[in-house]
């Protein structure tokens, strides 16, 4: 007897949007999650009247439609949105100085004009040139029309009109944004920017960061009129429109609820193994500690994470010594702080970008700092006359100087408060007294993440290079088990781990039921 269609192991954006899509294909789906609360790095939490987004902070391509962003594409296909706040400005804290930025058109030309001069802007206008074909072809195809069988045919040939101009650029969209920026871009300060777009994106250099990641975000960021969106709620209510999707069409989803181990039987994947008491939350109450699965299980935990559900013997050595070998990008800091906004400036950014010095390279540690203010733009994540804000140094604070480090110990806490001063220092450039204001003051290291998001090491993911190795797709060796989210293709980032999920959903779901979503979804 099977407790399930289909068990996901983690309910982070990639492990929600595969499970809302099979519920929604008619599959009955649990999605069980470790933590109290959904949404991976992405969810969102609240402490003394604050809201706070844990992780991702920036969102585009979700308030419109038809939209290439495939987290559009999967709310879209259950039928759930959340209302949209929309702005297009950054404020930008660099070695060359403090200024503001847009995305779209040409504002950053005017950015150039200031900093660089006219041999600069020519440089960024031959490379938006050069970008726009390979745009148009990274958004050519619906991710949603992805398939990893001869199905591909039926739901690809759908898209051939728009995918034929195309075809000869794909090889090209497969290598390293690098050697695209190399052909036209010497310009000091440009590569530097571009430098730090290509590890906010993937957490990785231009050279190791594929030309169809960038070549999404040139077609979503540099358009004319682009608007960035910013989810009313924060993280959490996007989080919250994917469970609803869920349980819209049957699904359930077990918070608190550990899985320790995947059951394989003669190399079938057919459940899961959980933690002896399955949580009290949402009245679940005391339950079996094994939950069965009667066609697939989806892991949509990390390459690394998902090793360790897997029993001893049911890879071979060679594949087991290889994923455990796969390169890892560091992990965070954060600050998530309550403040006083009396007295602030009316004209706040909701982004801020703090570089300390570019000679250092971007991917040093503690030399890139981003600051998230959503409360400039959705006053209900605050107390009346109140700000949140999300301060986070983004996949380059190393592991190894926490991993060996107690928690509940004086070296944490002394090693804590030292390396996130960089962090507070970057804060006090928009906010000279930001320390005064502070109501709530929350820091979260490495060890926070491996320990709240079972994230081996607390990793940003895979530091697979582009042009060198590839994302794998979906499926494994184990019959019946599948993956999801940032250790698969396309990778890293929101976009990327919504995708990760439908291409999941995709290779377990026929092909008919593929074809009536992409239909009704105007695809």
């Amino acid at each position: 007897m099977s407790d399930t269609d289909i068990i996901v192991i983690g309910s982070g954006i990639g492990g929600l949007s595969c499970g809302a899509l099979l519920a929604r294909y008619g599959y009955r789906v649990t999605v069980c999650e470790s933590h109290t609360l959904p949404g991976g790095a992405a969810h969102g939490f609240k402490v003394n009247g604050f809201k706070f987004d844990s992780g991702p902070s920036l969102y585009s391509g979700l308030s419109y439609r038809p939209s290439p962003n495939p987290l559009r594409q999967v709310l879209d296909a259950i039928e759930e949105d959340v209302p949209w706040a929309n702005y297009d400005t950054w404020g930008c804290r660099l070695p060359e100085g403090e200024f503001e930025t847009q995305v779209g058109g040409d504002q950053f030309c005017e950015v150039l004009a200031q900093l660089r001069g006219s041999e600069a802007i020519a440089q960024w206008r031959a490379l938006q040139k050069l970008m726009e074909p390979y745009s148009r072809a990274a958004i050519a195809l619906p991710v949603a029309a992805l398939r990893s069988d001869l199905g591909a045919a039926l739901t690809l040939g759908r898209q051939s009109v728009r995918l034929l101009p195309h075809l000869s650029r794909l090889s090209k969209l497969r290598g390293s944004f690098g050697t695209l920026m190399d052909e036209v871009i010497s310009d000091s300060f440009v590569r530097n920017w571009l430098e730090m777009l290509c590890f906010l994106i993937s957490g990785l250099p231009a050279e190791a960061t594929s030309a169809a990641a960038m070549s999404f975000l040139f077609a979503d960021w540099y358009r004319p009129q682009v608007q960035l969106d910013y989810p009313m709620g924060g993280s959490g209510a996007l989080v919250n429109a994917l469970v609803r999707g869920l349980r819209k069409y049957g699904g359930t989803l077990r918070t608190d609820a550990h899985v320790e181990q995947v059951i394989v039987e003669k190399n079938r994947a057919v459940g899961v193994r959980l933690r002896d008491t399955l949580g009290q939350s949402k009245g679940q109450g005391k339950g079996s500690n094994t939950l069965r699965a009667k066609i697939a299980v989806v892991s949509n935990a990390s390459a690394w994470d998902t090793l360790k559900f897997l029993p001893q013997g049911s890879l071979s050595p060679e594949r087991v010594q290889a994923q455990a070998a796969t390169p890892e990008c560091e992990s965070f800091l954060h600050l998530h702080l309550g403040i006083d906004g009396a007295g602030l400036p009316q004209n706040l950014a909701c982004h801020y970008i703090v570089v300390n010095d570019w000679e250092e390279g971007i991917t040093t540690p503690q030399n890139l700092i981003l600051i998230s203010i959503p409360s400039v733009l959705d006053p209900s994540l605050a107390p009346p006359g109140k700000h949140v804000i999300h301060a986070y140094t983004p996949g380059n604070e190393p592991f190894e100087m926490w991993e060996d480090l107690d928690p509940k110990g004086d070296s944490y806490q002394r090693l804590k408060a030292e390396r996130t001063g960089v962090i507070w220092r970057a804060i006090r450039r928009v906010i000279p007294d930001i320390r005064d204001r502070c109501e709530v003051t929350l820091a979260g290291t490495p060890l926070t993440h491996a320990r709240f998001l079972r994230r081996h090491h607390g990793t940003y993911g895979p530091a697979w290079a582009a042009g060198q190795s590839n994302f794998p797709g979906p499926k494994t060796s184990i019959k019946g088990l599948f993956c999801c989210g940032d250790s698969t293709f396309p990778g890293i980032g929101l976009p990327a781990v919504a995708a990760s999920g439908m291409i999941a959903a995709h290779a377990i779901a026929p092909v008919s039921k593929q074809l009536k979503m992409l239909k009704d979804i105007g695809l």
